[in-house]
Parts: C-alpha cells; structure tokens; sequence
C-alpha cells in the first residue's frame, strides 16, 4: 500500500480534459422522497457515463474539475440499505458536484441492490467490477493515481470498506486482491456489517442486512465472517468516519479496521441526520467538509 504514494500520474493522463462521449442514462431506481434525497445543490452534468456492466445499474457518472490537474479522485457508493425502490447514484450527485467545484474527480457508481440482482453476491460483483474503471479513467481523465478514495454513504459504507481488502476464496466473488485506493471516507456508515446489524436494520426501519446476505448469522456465519473486517482488514492509510444517526464502531472494530495499517478517525455529529451530513449548504455538512477534503486531498 506504501508504494502506492510512488505512483504519478502519466503525462497523457495529465492533459486537459476532453469530455468523453456521454452514453443514454440508463433508466435508475428513483429516489424516494422519504429517504431524505433532497439536496440543496444543483448537480451538475457529468462529463461522461462510463459503464462497467451490461444490467441496467452498471453505470458511474465522472465529474472531474476544470483545469490541468491532477486530481484526486473520490469513487462514491451511495446508501438505500442495499434495497431496490429506495434510491439511487441520483442523490449523491449534489456532493459529487460540490466535491468537483472544489477540485476532487468524482466517480458515482449505481450498483444493483436486493430486488434486481443484488445482495450476495450480485452487488459485490459490481463493486468489483466497477473499482476496474478506476485504472481506466487515470489512463484518459487527468486523475492522480496516488489519491484514490472510495467514499460510502450508509449501505455504501460497505463497499468503500470491503474494496480494499483481501478476500480468500469464500468472499462473495472468490479470491480477489484489494483495490489500490488511499483513503476511505464512511459517511453514517457501518464499520462491521454483521456487529452492526441491529442498530444499522433500524436506521432503515425494516431487515437490510439478513436479506442483503441471503439469510440470518446463524445461517450463514461464513458469509458474514468474510466481509468482517476482523477476518481481512482495510489496506488504506486513512479511513475516515463521520457519524450522524449511526454511532461509531465499538473500540474492537476500530482497532481491526486499523488493522491494515490505516490511521482511523471518527467524527460524530450528535443531533444530525443521516443526509445532512451528506448535503452541501447544510450546517451539518459544513462541518465536516475540510476534514473530509483534507483525507480527499491526502494532506
């Protein structure tokens, strides 16, 4: 993981920006009203739609900042407690756009959840698939290899977690080794699914985990020790909590997320909701905005 501070951005991929050639927007899951999607910035036009699968939800849309670069790149997954109908990429668009203004890359992913071929292992297989474009947009976009951060908000807590560990041949896609990423940012998130369950099932008001997973614990013990970041650890520098509904991982999952070598913070925001910690303009947001930047950035 070290050595990923060595890597620079290619002289090609440095050149100024050219948009690619933007595909049809897939038709997404809406976002629902009641889960909180609204958001008090206007997202702006991605500068291209890069598919990383067939199915519908394959898709991220690539916001980068004007000017030579390079920049850093934040690999955004969004939350919807990992159920179809509840949301969709749409809703961090906002966040992607202020992260742009402020001279981040952004790379929001869809993704498909319970009820259109997610769940175990269906979503893995495209959180897989989609850390594969992030080599792809270096090589086109002037992105700075050495500052790759994946970003989740609640469910998408998981996967900028699980990218970057190594999975032996029982995770949900078989062997795989961890994405190259520097940083981590949980946005009211888990650290550990399956310790987390209870608290995180009444965040969304209704079973999210056992569903996700294909059943309880007890059914399938093996399936929830694989993803558990007491089985293989986050290979990051900085892993970043901001908490808001969720409270922070218990002592014992910060130090095995810590494991990996990654120096790990928690900000809590009593009294804030699980989207205005997310939403540009609001107090809540504001916040914590440079500390996020400052992980984004690699300072």
């Amino acid at each position: 993981m070290r050595a990923l501070a060595l890597l620079v951005c290619a002289t090609a991929a440095c050149a100024p920006i050219t948009p690619a050639a933007v595909e049809p927007l897939p038709l997404a899951q809406p976002n629902n009203a009641t889960y909180g999607t609204e958001a008090n910035l206007a997202a702006s036009a991605p500068d291209a739609i890069l598919r990383y699968a067939d199915h519908r939800r394959g898709f991220a849309e690539l916001r980068v900042p004007r000017g030579d670069g390079p920049f850093p790149l934040a690999v955004i997954y969004h939350g919807g407690c990992w159920k179809t109908g509840i949301a969709s990429q749409a809703y961090m668009a906002p966040l992607a756009t202020r992260w742009q203004q402020l001279g981040i890359a952004t790379l929001n992913v869809d993704y498909r959840e319970v009820g259109d071929g997610g769940g175990w292992p269906g979503s893995f297989e495209d959180w897989a698939a989609s850390a594969k474009m992030i080599d792809k947009v270096v090589a086109r976009y002037p992105i700075d290899r050495a500052r790759v951060t994946l970003v989740g908000h609640s469910a998408g807590a998981l996967p900028a977690q699980w990218l970057t560990n190594r999975q032996g041949a029982d995770g949900p896609v078989g062997a795989r080794s961890p994405t190259l990423a520097r940083a981590a940012i949980v946005l009211d998130g888990p650290g550990d699914v399956g310790a987390e369950q209870p608290a995180f099932d009444s965040l969304c008001q209704f079973s999210a985990v056992a569903p996700f997973m294909g059943g309880e614990q007890q059914r399938y013990p093996e399936r929830y020790k694989a993803i558990s970041p007491f089985t293989a650890a986050p290979n990051l520098n900085d892993l970043l909590f901001v908490q808001a509904k969720l409270p922070a991982p218990s002592a014992a999952t910060l130090a095995a997320l810590a494991g990996g070598g990654a120096r790990v913070t928690v900000r809590e925001n009593p009294g804030a909701s699980h989207f205005s910690i997310i939403t540009p303009g609001a107090p809540e947001y504001a916040a914590n905005e440079a500390a996020m930047l400052a992980v984004l950035k690699g300072e």
